[in-house]
Formats: structure tokens, C-alpha cells, sequence
């Protein structure tokens, strides 16, 4: 193959995107990568009529314009599985800084603030003999739930697009309504695909049924949530708080309100963010573009 490689770890601008991808066969691409048509332009995914593959370096494909994609007959390749540990063992982390204000103790004791053992100062909350809501019961939800069990949880909750009895078992897992789940979870995490039917679900609504002591995880994809009401559900104590990897935009402007908030932590969407992991994943979106230029099966294919 020849190939043509953006040599940053910044994205491709768009303009040099368009321009280097005219005529070629097989796309890799990144999450930050919006494969899509142009305006006024005839052939959609950016390429021409040559394009047959695109494969995406992310479990995530709401940055690939699906439906187009499938208009022309080109295959589409991802990663799956192979972050789903590391993404439930960021799950978990975010949970646990959120819950035990971590971030805000650590900075304590920077600032001089930590002065003299106080009974109540610091003080969260902790996951035993909690109720744990896992909005998206799929991959990843089943790995946090995993690794939350041992912690005492005493009740896991869960949605989605529907029941799944088998894998729920293992956790003893009660398939609710989201109003439910909002209402009865100590901790809510997502970990839900993005589709038309999740963005913005985690809204002013679903905050206010919530409990005021609740702890809410995003580790999903940030449209899931509306972060303006999720900024007011915070200040005004609706909730306790609230653990994103996941915002939009990303990266999230230093001058956000969320990033005034204590009781909100936020990462840089590093879910995947293990050495192993990216690795694995480099390799196996090189493997499903040369298996899809090949005309052959690929180790993992979107089925559109």
C-alpha cells in the first residue's frame, strides 16, 4: 500500500483532510476525524468513487456519516472490546474521584487547606450498600458493574433499548425505566452508545428525579448529557456530583462553568488511555483496513 500519513498527534485541519483524501482507496480514521459530505459536494465520506473502506481507531462511530457510508457500499471497520477494560477501569476511577471528592482533598492539601482532622470535612459518599444505575448494559456497562460488585453495591439498575436476562443475571440487574433508574441510583453511570434516541437524554428532567446525595458518570459520549442543566443540577445541589471523561465540545474551553464547579471532575476523554490498549487498537484498525482492501472479512466490521 501507499500511504499517506498525517504526522501529528493534533487532527488532520479539515481543509488538508479534503485535500488528501481525493482518490484514495481505504481511510483510517480517528474519533476527532467527522467523515462526512461536504456541502455541495457530489460524492459523500469525503473521497471519491475509489473509496471502499474506512476504518476508525474508536468503539464510537458517530464521527462516520452512517448513512451515506452505506449508500455507497463502503465497509466500515472499528475496535471494539479491545478498551472495554480500560474504559470500565476509568469508569470506576471517575466514580470513585467524584464520590470521595478526591480531586478536591488532593487540592487541599496543596492550597493549606488541610489544617486538623475534622469529623465531617471531606466527607462523600461510599458505593456500599448503594443502588448503581448503568445506563447502556452493553460491553463496557457490564465491565463497570464487574468491577463495582465487589465494592458492596447492593442493587444494580439498568437501561436501554431493551431487557437482556441473560447477561443482567450475572449481577442480579433489574431492567427500569430511565425515570426510575434516575430515581432510585445512589450512582448513575452511562455508558451507552450514542444514537438519536440517547442525545441530550440525561437532561433537566432526569436530574431532578435524582437523589441530591447521587453521584452521576459520563464515560459515553458528551451529547448524551445536557451540561447546561447538568452545570445547574450541580450548583444548585440537585445532585451531589458528577464525573465526566466525555464533554462537548471537546476539548472543553478552560472557561466552561462546569470547570468552576468543586463537585464536578472532568477528564480528557481518556477512557482508552492505556499503553496496551491504544496499541491494540492502532493495530487492529490497520488490520481491519488492509483485511477490507483485500476484500476480505475483517477482524471487526461495522455491520451497516
Amino acid at each position: 500500500c501507499r500511504v499517506l500519513q498525517w504526522d501529528s498527534e493534533e487532527p488532520v485541519p479539515r481543509a488538508e483532510l479534503l485535500a488528501r483524501v481525493a482518490g484514495v482507496r481505504g481511510l483510517l480514521c480517528l474519533l476527532s476525524d467527522r467523515i462526512d459530505r461536504e456541502p455541495g459536494q457530489r460524492c459523500p465520506c469525503l473521497a471519491g468513487p475509489d473509496l471502499k473502506v474506512i476504518s476508525t481507531m474508536s468503539v464510537g462511530f458517530d464521527h462516520l456519516a452512517l448513512d451515506e457510508i452505506k449508500k455507497r457500499g463502503i465497509r466500515v471497520g472499528y475496535t471494539p472490546d479491545v478498551l472495554t477494560d480500560a474504559t470500565a477501569e476509568l469508569s470506576v476511577a471517575l466514580l470513585l474521584s467524584a464520590c470521595r471528592r478526591l480531586p478536591e482533598a488532593a487540592e487541599q492539601v496543596r492550597s493549606g487547606g488541610w489544617t486538623t482532622w475534622k469529623p465531617l470535612w471531606m466527607c462523600g459518599y461510599g458505593l456500599s450498600d448503594s443502588t448503581v444505575g448503568i445506563i447502556g448494559l452493553g460491553r463496557i456497562g457490564q465491565a463497570v458493574a464487574r468491577r463495582l460488585k465487589p465494592f458492596g453495591v447492593r442493587k444494580f439498575l439498568y437501561t436501554g433499548s431493551g431487557p437482556k436476562p441473560e447477561t443482567a443475571a450475572e449481577f442480579g440487574a433489574e431492567f427500569v425505566p430511565l425515570t426510575r433508574l434516575a430515581e432510585e441510583s445512589d450512582f448513575v453511570v452511562v455508558t451507552c452508545a450514542l444514537t438519536p434516541a440517547t442525545q441530550g437524554m440525561c437532561n433537566k428532567d432526569f436530574f431532578s428525579r435524582m437523589k441530591k446525595t447521587s453521584v452521576f458518570v459520563n464515560t459515553s459520549r458528551g451529547t448524551v448529557v445536557n451540561q447546561e442543566d447538568l452545570y445547574n443540577a450541580l450548583a444548585q445541589g440537585q445532585i451531589a456530583a458528577a464525573g465526566l471523561d466525555v464533554t462537548t465540545p471537546e476539548p472543553l474551553p478552560t472557561d466552561h462553568p462546569l470547570l468552576s464547579l468543586k463537585n464536578c471532575v472532568i477528564l480528557p476523554h481518556i477512557g482508552s488511555a492505556t499503553y496496551a490498549t491504544r496499541n491494540t487498537m492502532a493495530v487492529l484498525a490497520a488490520n481491519n483496513l488492509l483485511a477490507g482492501l483485500r476484500g476480505e472479512p475483517m477482524p471487526h466490521e461495522l455491520k451497516l
